[in-house]
């Protein structure tokens, strides 16, 4: 029976390129011929071994990705579930509903709905003035009809849950060596203390240098097996780690969120919030006292703080104040532009340590920095966040997205440091499985449930097994 329901599966997402016509008459090859954006579903139906099932019972509802879906999972993914039929299966099957449940039935939901799906996983359906989503995913068109069925185009691959193989910290030996971003640093290091307590005994470094200066040890001088990062790695870092030999090949493992916080003194009574154009203003030396910000504040000189150039932190910022389009409140700055302002605000000190940078702000009811939410929360006794364009930086907030400067937290490593070094793997294992529970201790914010099964995914990959 489920041969039938996948090969079904593709039998109706085939007909999707004829929209608006009468499913067409055929076997499944002369419909294929026709197709064209759906050849890596149907190399999955085929490496599951279900090509000879050529009917199936109806109706049902298939959430189909293209190919264009499949292409943006991350490299090695698609080949990686190619030669693992059992994950593949469900896979499938995770995209498939049992019945006809068609656009308008969706769209008159008050609320998220959880569908069972044929793999046994529900799924959550949301429909608002925006559209449709599935686990998050946009469906990109409806209501395609086929004799057995309805079809809807989602632009992303739907993931089912992911169980991670057990790791046993007791029995798992060598030593591991992380450094970069000091926002991803006190995360990290609390996966670090829960692994060492659960009996791990080897040694484990955790060096809170910036973003750039981990990817540069990662990168340039390979000497790292997991570079902290709060913010992507770039391109030029991509091909620094290619250069070395052996190559390196950067996993990305998305393990959190930030709500970068802009912060005053506890002693400031004047600042209740400000706009991205006030930040703009302020650490490009546009404005030097408080009341150049705003007239009702006094006029007093404003003591800038930041984060160094090696933080991501700081990349960030730029990019989201300095080099922000002008329509956006930013000044359109270019990289270098931004970067030579930033380091001409007068009296402006820079600090890798955000510690350093709590006590200066603290320091002075005319002081100003910005650093990660949980290093807010460990001194709101002696720091206030202020509102940024009237939205505090809150869980809630960031979960809507309506925080303007909430970020994403990762981790990196290679595929090659995960196999030749297993103590890696098993670590980073450990992470992934008990993520929510460290973010929720340091005070970030967690990741959405699809991008935390694919996190999992990719270690699965990347350690070229598998578990459901």
């Amino acid at each position: 029976m489920l041969k039938k329901v996948l090969l079904l599966v593709v039998i109706l997402v085939l007909a999707l390129p004829f929209v608006g016509v009468q499913a067409q008459d055929g076997t499944i090859a002369e419909v294929a011929a026709g197709a064209g954006n759906f050849t890596t579903l149907l190399a999955a139906v085929e490496a599951a071994g279900l090509v000879d099932a050529l009917n199936g019972e109806g109706p049902l509802t298939v959430f189909a990705p293209t190919d264009d879906a499949f292409a943006a999972l991350p490299a090695g993914t698609v080949e990686f579930l190619l030669a693992n039929p059992e994950l593949l299966t469900a896979v499938l099957t995770y995209h498939v509903l049992p019945g006809s449940v068609m656009a308008e039935t969706v769209m008159g939901m008050m609320e998220a709905t959880e569908v069972e799906t044929l793999q046994g996983s529900p799924i959550t359906v949301v429909a608002s003035d925006m559209g449709v989503t599935v686990d998050g995913v946009n469906v990109s068109a409806t209501d395609i009809m086929a004799s057995n069925g309805v079809i809807h185009v989602i632009d992303a691959v739907l993931i089912p849950p992911i169980e991670l193989p057990a790791v046993d910290p007791l029995s798992v030996t060598g030593d591991i060596i992380a450094a970069g971003s000091s926002t991803v640093g006190p995360l990290t290091q609390v996966a670090i203390d829960a692994f060492l307590e659960a009996g791990f005994a080897g040694a484990i470094t955790n060096d809170s240098i910036g973003s750039g200066a981990g990817f540069e040890r990662f990168c340039v001088a390979g000497e790292t097996d997991i570079s902290n990062a709060s913010r992507p790695i770039n391109d030029g870092e991509v091909e620094s780690c290619a250069a070395l030999n052996p190559p390196r090949i950067p996993i990305e493992f998305f393990v959190g969120l930030d709500a970068v916080s802009i912060v005053v003194s506890a002693e400031n009574d004047f600042v209740e919030n400000l706009t991205i154009a006030q930040l703009a203003a302020i650490y490009s030396g546009a404005a030097t006292t408080w009341d150049q910000v705003d007239p009702s504040y006094p006029a007093e000189a404003i003591q800038a703080f930041s984060p160094g150039s090696d933080s991501g932190t700081y990349d960030y910022f730029l990019e989201e104040t300095l080099e922000a389009d002008v329509e956006d409140g930013g000044l359109g700055l270019e990289g270098e532009a931004a970067e030579a302002a930033i380091q001409a605000v007068p009296g402006i000190q820079f600090s890798e340590d955000d510690n350093v940078l709590v006590q200066g702000v603290a320091g002075s009811p005319f002081a100003i920095g910005y650093f990660g939410f949980a290093f807010y929360l460990a001194n709101q006794d002696i720091l206030r966040a202020v509102p940024l364009e009237g939205v505090a930086p809150t869980a809630a907030a960031v979960e809507a997205g309506e925080y303007p400067l909430a970020r994403p937290l990762f981790i990196y490593t290679t595929a090659d440091i995960i196999q030749s070094k297993p103590q890696v793997g098993a670590f980073i294992n450990f992470y992934l499985t008990n993520d929510s529970e460290f973010v929720d201790q340091v005070g970030y914010f967690q990741v959405s449930e699809r991008t935390s099964r694919l996190a999992k995914l990719q270690l699965l990959v990347a350690m070229g097994m598998m578990s459901m």
